[in-house]
């Protein structure tokens, strides 16, 4: 059997949903494909639920870009939607006075982005507002934030169902074709079915580019690299010591073992970084001892014994460890050749933040 229809969106995170929600709100016919038994279960539901400033990406990138602008359609999607948040403002602090440079640089990175509220605090004015956190200075961003993802998920499938769109779970793509009239693909779990579309959005995550490869026609060499850089997160038991998120500065693999709030007030700390080769969320508590020194370089107060693992979360970066940090990467027909498919490559932090600036971009590609 062969169904036709005009618009297919692979993936059920947030950017997926993102991306659907706009196009259903165009007058689009959209269906979304999901491989797994309820929404958001990728990286959308195992992350550190930040909205983030835009504060380190390069001015002009894609990342940047997309943050600021998802940052206040985020925010003011929230209030419109009940999406529970909160802006808890964040510090991003120097351990020593030879870091305190790279503070300098955010600041000016920031402001280029558009991000024009960030501040210079200085030691005393740091411990007057968090006594126990050790740092030189630190750089405060009021504009971050915290998120509950799931209620957020929710909201854009609600939105994009009462404009006619569809959520399929349980149907991941096998395979498919393209480079004809209209992509198709092979949908189904034990019984496949064949179905075109007009437009095909490729919004898997860490799947995006088994998915490309997967697709007879689909030129082998525009798939990108893909390497999963995996988290782990620990929770801290007892009270918060700290009513601001804290972080360290960013290291080549991430943002170091940064510490975050839920809007329940639970303290967690990571994500720990370690590259593997492929998907897999297992915690392995091996690194306590070194997570802990992490902390305790900003936290020096910490009984490591308040540390219980929590969960593991997985990037899919374009690039790997020891390289500079790639930009998030649209691909259309200009770059693959392709009529009617778009691809999102490498959409890691802050993708959830930029999901609805996402989603602009994407409708604005010609199919």
């Amino acid at each position: 059997m062969t169904e036709v229809l005009d618009c297919v969106v692979v993936g059920a995170g947030v950017v997926g949903l993102a991306v659907a929600r706009a196009l259903a709100l165009q007058g689009r016919e959209v269906l979304v494909l999901e491989r797994g038994d309820a929404i958001g279960q990728g990286a959308s539901s195992r992350n550190s639920e930040i909205i983030h400033a835009g504060i380190y990406y390069p001015p002009g990138s894609l990342k940047a870009r997309t943050c600021v602008r998802g940052r206040a359609l985020l925010y003011a999607y929230c209030a419109a939607h009940g999406v529970a948040h909160r802006r808890l403002g964040k510090l991003i602090v120097a351990a020593d006075a030879g870091e305190q440079p790279q503070l300098e640089r955010y600041l000016e990175s920031g402001r280029a982005n558009g991000v024009d509220d960030l501040v210079l605090l200085d030691r005393a004015e740091v411990r007057r507002r968090e006594p126990q956190l050790s740092c030189t200075a630190a750089l405060l961003s009021p504009s971050t934030g915290i998120i509950d993802s799931h209620a957020y998920l929710l909201a854009l499938q609600a939105d994009l169902e009462a404009h006619g769109g569809r959520v399929l779970l349980r149907n991941p793509v096998r395979g498919g074709r393209v480079g004809g009239a209209r992509p198709q693909i092979e949908v189904g779990e034990d019984q496949t079915v064949c179905v075109r579309c007009r437009t095909l959005v490729n919004c898997a995550g860490l799947d995006a580019q088994r998915l490309c490869a997967s697709l007879a026609g689909f030129p082998a060499a525009a798939v990108p690299a893909c390497h999963y850089a995996r988290g782990r997160y620990y929770s801290l038991t007892g009270r918060a010591p700290f009513s601001t998120l804290v972080y360290p500065l960013a290291t080549t693999a991430g943002l170091g073992v940064h510490a975050t709030l839920d809007l329940a007030g639970q303290l967690r700390f990571g994500p720990d970084v370690e590259w593997i080769d492929r998907v897999d969320y297992r915690f392995e508590d091996t690194r306590r001892a070194e997570f802990a020194a992490a902390i305790r370089r900003y936290y020096p107060g910490l009984d490591a014994a308040r540390l219980q693992p929590g969960y593991t979360g997985i990037r899919p970066k374009l690039v790997g460890p020891g390289e500079p940090a790639a930009d998030f990467r649209i691909q259309t027909r200009t770059e693959h050749g392709i009529e009617g498919l778009v691809n999102l490559f490498g959409i890691e932090s802050p993708g959830l933040t930029a999901s609805l600036a996402l989603a602009e971009e994407v409708c604005r590609q010609r199919f």
